[in-house]
């Protein structure tokens, strides 16, 4: 009994040094320009701590909505750029911040599927006996982005347009070569282009350019961040 009630006390005093340490980096951040390589290298120690303590599922939707909430964490961490106010250490700490972002876009994910499925359906009903379709509106948009893009990323929009070794632009659709990694890594960068508009630009379904994304561009994109430390 005094060895779980031991493990469970160190557990919490690990938990609570952490929060200590993320907030300490986050009031220093606070103190640079947005931009500037010190803020940099601060964001990035405080990626390194935080990332393996986010919520984690096996989820078609979860990688994602992980970008979305990093892009939410470079966003609002040190001032309010998309959300009504920046992190407050004293309702939380950074990792139940950003897990409760991260839900909410994986249920975002889950709530688009469903009415995905239900526009699928209306489509294949007539309006009339003229066997004219009724107007349906794709429901699978995104939500609205900052044009300005975090420095994190735009070391990510280098790697991505430079493409050193040409994998990201040969990794694309069967049959259709400009829907690469390339291509679509940089669309979805900040300010992303909706997957619905994707879906009308290449002509083809939303579904198919997720789950493209999904499979093969995000693993590589997860890849160099984790290679240049960022996670």
């Amino acid at each position: 009994m005094m060895l779980c009630i031991s493990r469970k006390d160190s557990m919490e005093a690990q938990q609570t040094n952490l929060n200590e340490v993320v907030n300490q980096l986050v009031d220093k951040a606070r103190g640079y320009a947005p931009g500037s390589p010190q803020r940099q290298r601060l964001l990035t120690q405080i990626i390194r701590l935080v990332s393996g303590k986010l919520w984690r599922e096996n989820s078609p939707y979860y990688q994602d909505a992980l970008q979305q909430t990093w892009l939410y964490f470079c966003r609002n961490i040190c001032e309010a750029t998309t959300a009504q106010a920046p992190y407050d250490p004293s309702q939380g700490s950074v990792v139940t911040w950003l897990n409760s972002y991260l839900k909410r876009r994986l249920q975002d994910g889950y709530n688009n599927r469903n009415r995905e499925a239900a526009t699928k359906v209306s489509t294949t009903r007539y309006q009339s006996a003229s066997g004219e379709f009724g107007n349906t509106v794709d429901p699978v948009d995104n939500l609205a982005a900052n044009p300005d893009v975090p420095p994190i990323l735009e070391q990510v929009k280098s790697w991505a347009e430079t493409d050193p070794t040409e994998e990201l632009k040969s990794t694309h659709i069967k049959g259709h070569p400009k829907v690469n990694c390339q291509t679509l890594i940089l669309k979805r960068l900040p300010p992303e282009e909706s997957w619905k508009d994707l879906s009308v630009e290449f002509d083809i379904p939303v579904s198919s350019l997720s789950s493209f994304y999904q499979r093969q561009c995000l693993p590589r994109m997860r890849k160099f961040a984790e290679k240049e430390g960022m996670l």
